[in-house]
């Protein structure tokens, strides 16, 4: 017997007109098509819900750029030939939706209990990197600190590879990057160090060993 999919009908909103460059555009398509991909496939691997609702808040992000680069194109084509210099652009764009829609219908998959087979995930679980989120407790040691001075990839070797911010996404974060209260943080590390960057980031682990709790370590 077949199990019954359930699709969910994506939720519209109002997108206000920003002038934005298109490269810049289409660059941010790319890095979030690039992060669903990852998340997508980890969510699925180890039936992950956390994982996959981060995939759909994502498709809803590309979605918007992909309507914003639409708007900008149309603006910037005043005659034939400005079309044709810009189709291109289009197929790029339209590609990179693709990809998102993809990784969300994977997303999907999981939330609908769907998973794979036991036998996959176990093998996937010997993997030496995994993926994972954790949203950052108020009393977390990470609060206020730069992702640069945490160093969690020398001291527990976790890389921190996007921050959700409310409806907003940073993607591969720099250094001088700060971490607030109630981020959603994706990281890529191992099994062990995932473990302790939740823990360190719900608050559970008080002190991370060399990171100041005053303000100069901010």
């Amino acid at each position: 017997m077949f199990r019954e999919l359930k699709i969910e009908m994506p939720e519209f909103e109002k997108v206000e007109y920003k002038p934005k460059p298109v490269r810049e555009i289409l660059l941010e398509m790319k890095n979030l098509s690039e992060l669903m991909i990852d998340l997508a496939y980890s969510a699925a691997l180890f039936n992950d819900k956390e994982l996959a609702e981060e995939v759909l808040e994502l498709e809803k992000k590309v979605d918007t750029l992909a309507y914003l680069l639409d708007m900008t194109i149309m603006i910037a084509a005043r005659n034939a030939e400005d079309a044709e210099a810009l189709a291109g652009v289009a197929k790029v764009a339209g590609a990179t939706d693709k990809i998102s829609d993809a990784a969300a219908d994977i997303a999907t998959i999981v939330k609908q209990n769907i998973g794979i087979h036991p036998i996959v995930t176990k093998i996937f679980e010997q993997a030496e990197e995994h993926i994972a989120r954790a949203r950052v407790d108020e009393k977390s040691v990470m609060v206020g600190k730069k992702i640069g001075k945490l160093n969690l990839t020398a001291k527990i070797g976790v890389d921190i590879i996007a921050i959700r911010r409310g409806r907003d996404w940073i993607v591969k974060p720099s250094d001088d990057e700060k971490i607030l209260a109630d981020d959603i943080l994706i990281a890529r590390g191992t099994p062990l160090g995932i473990s302790k960057f939740r823990d360190i980031a719900e608050g559970k682990i008080k002190r991370i060993v060399g990171v100041k709790d005053d303000a100069t370590a901010k």
